[in-house]
């Protein structure tokens, strides 16, 4: 399975990266680090200070990166749920179980909050939090358990609720066969507020990508920290000679080597998604500006076209009866009924 992840964010030992990358330093009064308090919720490494976890309880999803096997992080615009232990759950179809084996491959993964669209939250400060995950091997077709999770999905998402019903859940069963995917940050650091500022570059419109990333006004950069851990933050990129050149971002320390750019946009009620990955490797260029090279551009989660929506079905009935039949599985009952139960009235 590619890392192509065309799915909706509704109802989501470490590996070696070879040779050593070359690291930068950061500027340490740009970061913030969240205080413990008697208030916070605790985890087993950290504390999240209860109004910066209300922050994060409001954003319809965040960036979440896994590592890719040669060390590029993969990064999808996912939900996610702060629980009362600490830790954050992540679902992701049988179907598009990348993430899972990324996991379970190498666990160390991270999330950015960063886009507040719909979150009713006025020019928050983005917060990246590293950490690790785990991604156990069971299957469930039931909510038990993460009733709250999916009643926040189905709230945020009114349009998920037609899955539920018949004739469209007879095709769209696999949805519902989810992997759970826990998180447990390590460290969670707030950035700067600000824009990052535009730099001056000789356009190159046939930039692999280009056309993509310059939609947007900023994009995700996904790179590597100086242990090879990933880490997020949001960059202006340029398209130009050397690449995808943008500012060294404040607040993170990255290094060279394998890396991505993400872009992606969700309306109020997580409605009109897009999504965009560019791949390739990062340097550092003698000014002190950082060029991403692309080698590859994953191609973007399906449209609203029925011809992209029937795709979509046929993938996704094709790679929930693999993955089962790899693992020899029995197919898991969805329990439409108490999925049914957590819909908003």
């Amino acid at each position: 399975m590619s890392d192509q992840n065309p799915e909706r964010p509704v109802p989501g030992s470490p590996g070696t990266r070879g040779s050593e990358p070359r690291s930068t330093g950061r500027k340490a009064a740009s970061v913030t680090k969240c205080a413990a308090r008697r208030s916070a919720v605790e985890t087993g490494v950290i504390s999240i200070d209860s109004d910066v976890a209300q922050t994060l309880d409001a954003y319809r999803v965040c960036e979440f990166a896994t590592l890719a096997r040669d060390g590029t992080p993969i990064t999808w615009p996912t939900a996610t749920r702060l629980q009362a232990d600490g830790t954050f759950l992540i679902t992701t179809s049988i179907s598009f179980p990348q993430k899972a084996f990324n996991i379970r491959r190498d666990g160390r993964v991270a999330l950015l909050f960063s886009d507040p669209t719909g979150s009713g939250l006025s020019d928050p400060a983005p917060v990246l939090l590293q950490g690790t995950a785990v991604c156990p091997e069971e299957v469930t077709g039931s909510p038990a358990g993460d009733e709250a999770y999916w009643t926040m999905l189905f709230d945020r998402q009114p349009s998920s609720r037609a899955y539920l019903e018949p004739p469209v859940r007879w095709l769209m069963d696999w949805y519902y066969m989810r992997l759970r995917i826990t998180v447990t940050p390590t460290s969670i650091t707030t950035l700067p507020a600000a824009q990052p500022a535009a730099i001056s570059v000789a356009e190159r419109p046939d930039l692999l990508g280009a056309d993509q990333i310059s939609r947007h006004p900023t994009a995700v950069l996904g790179a590597n920290d100086d242990s090879g851990a990933p880490v997020l933050a949001r960059v202006r990129a340029e398209a130009g000679p050397d690449g995808f050149v943008f500012s060294r971002p404040a607040g993170v320390s990255i290094s060279e080597g394998p890396a991505s750019l993400m872009v992606h946009e969700h309306d109020e009620h997580l409605a009109n998604l897009t999504n965009v990955l560019v791949r390739g490797t990062l340097t550092e260029l003698p000014d002190g500006t950082w060029a991403l090279k692309p080698q590859r551009v994953v191609d973007p989660m399906p449209t609203g076209s029925v011809r992209d929506q029937l795709r979509l079905v046929r993938t996704g009935r094709a790679g929930a009866k693999g993955y089962l039949a790899k693992r020899r599985l029995s197919r898991p009952a969805v329990r439409w009924d108490l999925l049914k139960e957590l819909v908003p009235n």
